[in-house]
């Protein structure tokens, strides 16, 4: 399979990895071959990529990369397409995108699969398009795929802050949800109702299954978002309304629960997750085929942008990582290549 180019490009580039797991201070610039598009694959030329939670724990040692994929991290991309596959239309050379990416954002230049890739709007900065595809990708599958979200009805999200927990905010809201989050200070709760929450919810000072009740009258939420896990299970099931979904898309909290399946059964409740690195191509262009669809028109019109926090050199990854674990960010942090 060979590929078209139309573009002067380098053979070798700067990427930021790491030999072993470890703290920030482990990542390491190296120089590695410009890598060439195959089958369905673009090469994008990066210009912001973004920094999300899978690397910080993929630094650690604890989420390999799946089979097949670069070992350097970076899930979401944005930049110009600058050589593509031949089985790729001629004129997606010199488009400007963002994509979602199984690894290797934090380089100079990094492959795309074309069905991935989303078309960056004009106006739109490639900082907040780099924002977009995981967060966007994550609540739109486990959200609305997964959990059957339709409008009128309340969402429970944790994290409320965190660049998965604005998007859910968002899209919630432009989808007709009411959204309530928790969040661990005053500051990140009043941070979540001027992005769009309903309600917030100090979960240090707070019961947030008390005050759950309290805003829905007794009748509980028909969705979690949960990120935590370990005992939040139990806590948010009893958030619950009957018929409600429990969608779990990490485990920071423990990979362990311990739940009363008698609840689960007498109120009809569905326990369900997923994760999205290491599912199918396939299934990961229906996904971006359908927000195109429905969601990329409110990133068309400007009603739809991620919260951005703050910007990296790529050369600072190390600082962009003790942000994201210092737990101190709002929104997204990204990283300028």
């Amino acid at each position: 399979m060979t590929n078209r180019t139309e573009q002067s490009i380098p053979e070798t580039m700067l990427a930021m990895g790491f030999d072993q797991p470890g703290e920030p201070e482990v990542f390491r610039p190296e120089t590695l071959p410009v890598p060439q598009p195959g089958e369905g694959e673009v090469l994008i030329r990066v210009a912001f990529a973004g920094v999300n939670r899978p690397d910080v724990i993929q630094r650690k040692g604890f989420y390999p990369p799946p089979a097949g994929a670069s070992p350097i991290p970076g899930l979401e991309i944005a930049g110009e397409i600058v050589a593509a596959g031949s089985d790729v239309a001629a004129d997606a050379i010199g488009t400007t995108v963002c994509a979602l990416v199984t690894g290797g954002g934090y380089a100079e230049y990094c492959l795309a699969k074309f069905g991935h890739c989303l078309p960056v709007p004009w106006g739109m900065s490639l900082a907040e398009a780099a924002a977009l595809p995981e967060t966007l990708f994550t609540v739109w599958h486990n959200v609305f795929e997964r959990g059957f979200a339709s409008e009128g009805e309340t969402m429970l999200v944790h994290g409320g802050t965190s660049g998965i927990g604005t998007m859910a905010i968002k899209l919630g809201k432009l989808f007709g949800l009411t959204v309530i989050v928790t969040c661990g200070s005053e500051g990140k709760c009043e941070a979540a109702r001027v992005i769009g929450a309903d309600h917030a919810i100090n979960y240090k000072t707070s019961d947030f299954v008390e005050e759950v009740g309290k805003v829905t009258g007794g009748k509980g939420v028909e969705l979690v978002l949960d990120m935590v896990s370990g005992d939040y299970v139990a806590r948010n099931l009893a958030c619950l309304a009957e018929d409600g979904r429990h969608v779990t898309i990490a485990v920071l909290g423990g990979m362990q629960a311990e739940i009363n399946m008698a609840l689960v059964m007498t109120r009809r409740l569905i326990l369900t997750g997923s994760t999205l690195r290491a599912r199918p191509d396939a299934f990961k262009q229906a996904v971006c085929e359908e927000i195109e669809e429905i969601a990329w028109p409110c990133v068309l019109d400007g009603s739809l942008r991620p919260e951005m926090d703050q910007t990296f050199a790529l050369s600072d990854v190390a600082q962009a990582h003790a942000r994201m674990e210092a737990g101190d960010h709002i929104g997204k942090i990204v990283l300028k290549v």
